[in-house]
């Protein structure tokens, strides 16, 4: 049996479920086409944090001015500078380059701080010729004085700034912390956003306890981590329909792990992890895994599978929802060697 892989993603038409989500990796010119080259359905570049083009620009401006007022008089020496490619030009231009080399739709990936950042760059990118553009909405409410409601606000606000910006399809990357989550999920769609990424993961702080300095620890997802992804898509797919588009992101490193966010309703399942630690080879691995499964479980095709086992259609629909909690902590038994310990 010839298993169809193909699926739609952001309007986009992809020969695959399986993305490669933003990592330094889908910057480089090499890896994207190594990733083409195994079959990826479409690659989202790393994100363009604004604070990166400030601090960037900041550097710059420091550095020019350096000694100026103590040797003025060596300034003519200098050839006048018009300007000197930052961050931001360097990522549009590597932008264009992916774009130009690649045969698989290209998804550029912004973190901005501010109105003026993400509408500018939202507007540069699709110039750069950027296929879709994937909002990374990413803050930590630690202020005690903005509401919940108002912190809402301000990023349903900057979803329809930068949809009235551009015209390339737009997708939202999410945390799982608003308060009212499926609220807002709808809110974001309603606001002019194609499509939601569930979910962005929060990389925490730690301590070493020898300087007493706060370091920043990176460490790659675990497949268990595909759960919260997944239950959320499956309340979601329902509630949003069909022509909203949904992506699993966080613990997504086999073809099981595809299969299960398809299940539940995903559009398509994207990786970062798995491909940082085994290359983009591994494409190829989770795409026979993924047809193996289809054709064992007699499935033709992604949208015959997609949204099989969502809360509208599975046996047990409770499950996604606070049945689970008290179902899990039901099912626990102390192993043997523990209780006679």
């Amino acid at each position: 049996m010839s298993v169809d892989l193909r699926t739609r993603y952001l309007g986009l038409d992809l020969r695959s479920p399986i993305v490669a989500s933003a990592s330094p990796a889908t910057g480089e010119l090499e890896t994207t086409q190594l990733l083409d080259e195994a079959g990826v359905g479409a690659i989202v570049l790393p994100s363009l944090f604004e604070e990166e083009i400030l601090n960037d620009e900041i550097q710059l401006n420091r550095s020019l001015e350096t000694g100026a007022g103590q040797f003025a008089e060596a300034l003519e020496y200098f050839p006048t500078v018009d300007s000197l490619p930052g961050v931001g030009e360097r990522y549009l231009a590597r932008l264009s380059q992916i774009k130009a080399q690649s045969t698989v739709p290209v998804i550029a990936s912004l973190n901005a701080t501010t109105a003026g950042g993400w509408v500018r760059y939202a507007k540069l990118m699709q110039d750069a010729g950027a296929d879709a553009l994937e909002l990374n909405l990413y803050r930590v409410a630690a202020d005690p004085a903005r509401t919940a409601e108002e912190m809402d606000a301000a990023d349903l606000d900057l979803i329809a700034a930068v949809r009235a910006s551009v015209t390339i399809p737009l997708a939202v990357k999410l945390s799982p912390y608003y308060s009212a989550f499926a609220s807002f999920a709808g809110a974001a769609i309603g606001r002019g956003a194609d499509g939601l990424v569930l979910f962005n993961r929060f990389y925490q702080p730690d301590l070493d306890l020898e300087t007493l300095d706060v370091v920043n620890r990176v460490e790659l997802s675990r497949p268990s981590e595909i759960r919260l992804p997944l239950r959320w898509i499956a309340i979601l797919r329902p509630q949003l329909g069909a022509k909203v588009s949904l992506a699993a992101s966080s613990g997504v490193h086999s073809g099981s792990d595809v299969v299960k966010q398809l299940l539940v309703g995903a559009d398509v399942a994207m990786m970062t992890s798995a491909l940082l630690r085994h290359g983009p080879g591994h494409v190829r691995t989770v795409e026979q895994e993924l047809r193996g499964w289809m054709e064992e479980h007699e499935y033709e095709s992604v949208t015959q599978l997609r949204g099989s086992v969502s809360q509208a259609t599975a046996h047990n629909p409770a499950a996604y929802e606070r049945a689970n909690y008290m179902q899990t902590l039901h099912s626990w038994s102390t192993p043997p060697e523990a209780a006679r310990a």
